[in-house]
């Protein structure tokens, strides 16, 4: 055959691939499409294409499924995020709903594979319907939800929630590292239809599953976006402060801006030596870190502790910091179950951790108690005295009781630098309350208080502290304990593995 018959004959088979490849792009068609971009909406392809570099996105699976499922109604493949390998997988609710069929769900689970496989980030976004009603059982056979467990650790994993989600696609939230929804967003692991038949209980969709449920009270959702693109850009985003796997080390911007020593000289103006006045613990990580660099996580949720991502010296570190503006920095259920997992994610890619106390100790009173503030907390001390990357903490100005040891301020906890500011006060408990519980004296209890108020060069005295700063010195000080452990931070670096069983 000549090269002309070759051709020719190529053709109609060509024709048919694209044919077939054009139908997998048509997504809901244009009636659908109309109506999801009237509603402020990107559509599955635009939030791809928004998520990876321009020009980098390579298609997974465009043919699973039957030829008039679009896709089958999920879009998955590679591209590049800040020119770094990813994977994703973004359902489709124009057609069907967004649900999951047979091929989608092989799909779900190829993507989790490769990203264990080649050792690269994975991102998912959400609205579906769960499990397609029409599926046939497909017999013995791995799924999705399986392979994303044994994913926890090894690659950073990003949900971002942009409409409903219900049932089976809805539990990649919670498997995932870090949650986004919208503000026109919902999870649930059965939608208003099915909780009325099962319970008889009315209830719209929003107030089941709505953003104020999950970002606000049950932090299975962990940051609030404005619209899909600023979802998709704060993803961006918080995986820029990771690295690919659990394998490399996290990335470091060198000679950016702002990335060298100077002294913080408004920290005098913005904390109190009082530790009974409040202030904004947020107004001095800003400050503390490199310019424009902090991004907050669940600032919502749990809000006596502040977590935040962060560059200090162009190097990406985790945040953990009491805040005094919340309850006096009282450490309750839900801010230590957010640090507990915030320092989960820190060690398992690798990010050094600074820890700023300033609290008066854990919850007290019955809601406290009912809510299991005693589990959380002591998860939370779990979770940073098991860190084996880089820790550094910071007295601020008090920590009582158990406040101070969640917050990794016992000796011989590993510690790359423990630093104290030079008036703070220490104790098992404030000397105000536990002087008249105790039945102390006026004269014990002014001993008392006087005692705790100079634990700085006391606990300094016997290397409790590595050092007593001015707070005026605070990024400096950490600049330097960062220095310390660069030979760590060069790794080799391993998924960390833990025995034992968490609170």
């Amino acid at each position: 055959m000549t090269d002309d018959t070759n051709r020719r004959a190529w053709e109609p088979i060509l024709a048919r691939l694209e044919q077939r490849r054009a139908a997998s792009r048509q997504m809901g068609g244009a009636e659908r499409l109309e109506r999801h971009h009237g509603r402020g909406k990107l559509d599955a392809r635009q939030r791809i294409d928004a998520l990876f570099d321009p020009g980098t996105f390579a298609e997974l699976g465009a043919f699973t499924g039957a030829t008039e499922n679009a896709a089958d109604a999920l879009v998955a493949g590679l591209g590049r995020i800040d020119g770094r390998p990813a994977l994703a997988g973004v359902e489709d609710f124009t057609v069907l709903g967004g649900s999951i069929g047979t091929g989608a769900a092989d799909k779900r689970y190829r993507l989790a594979q490769l990203a264990r496989q080649e050792r690269v980030p994975l991102v998912f976004m959400l609205e579906g319907a769960g499990h397609r009603l029409t599926n046939k059982a497909s017999g013995r056979k791995p799924n999705d939800l399986q392979a994303l467990a044994e994913l926890s650790g090894v690659v950073p994993m990003v949900c971002l929630v942009l409409g409903p989600s219900a049932g089976h696609g809805a539990l990649t939230a919670p498997l995932s590292d870090f949650v986004v929804m919208t503000p026109d967003s919902q999870l649930f692991s059965a939608g208003p239809p099915l909780v009325k038949d099962a319970i008889g209980e009315d209830v719209t969709k929003e107030d089941l599953g709505g953003p104020q449920v999950h970002v606000d009270v049950s932090g299975v959702a962990h940051n609030l976006a404005r619209d899909d693109a600023d979802a998709i850009a704060t993803a961006r985003r918080y995986l820029s402060y990771f690295p690919a796997n659990a394998w490399t080390g996290p990335p470091a911007v060198v000679d950016g801006p702002d990335t060298g020593p100077r002294r913080l000289d408004d920290l005098l103006d913005l904390i109190p030596p009082n530790p009974r006045t409040p202030y904004p613990m947020r107004a001095v990580v800003e400050r503390l870190v490199d310019a424009g660099s902090m991004l907050e996580v669940q600032p919502s949720f749990g809000a006596a502790i502040v977590t935040a991502l962060a560059r200090l010296g162009g190097r990406s570190v985790a945040i953990v910091a009491n805040d005094p503006s919340v309850r006096a920095g009282t450490v309750d259920t839900a801010a230590a179950e957010k640090a507990a997992h915030f320092i989960d994610v820190a060690g398992a890619f690798h990010l050094p951790c600074i820890l700023l106390a300033d609290n008066p100790g854990v919850m007290a009173g019955t809601q406290a108690e009912r809510a299991g503030a005693l589990r959380a907390v002591a998860r939370m001390f779990a979770a940073q005295h098991r860190l084996r990357s880089p820790k550094l903490h910071v007295t601020v100005r008090k920590a009582f009781g158990f406040g101070s040891s969640i917050m990794g301020m016992n000796p011989f906890d590993s510690q790359t630098i423990s630093l104290s500011f030079p008036a703070i006060t220490l104790g098992a408990l404030p000397a105000s309350g536990g002087a008249a519980s105790a039945k102390l004296t006026a004269e014990e209890a002014a001993q008392i208080a006087q005692e705790q108020s100079a634990a700085a060069f006391r606990s300094a005295s016997g290397m409790g502290y590595d050092d007593v700063i001015d707070p005026r010195d605070l990024r400096n000080a950490l600049l330097h304990g960062l220095t310390l452990s660069e030979n760590r931070s060069r790794g080799p670096f391993r998924p960390v593995r833990h025995a034992g069983i968490l609170p």
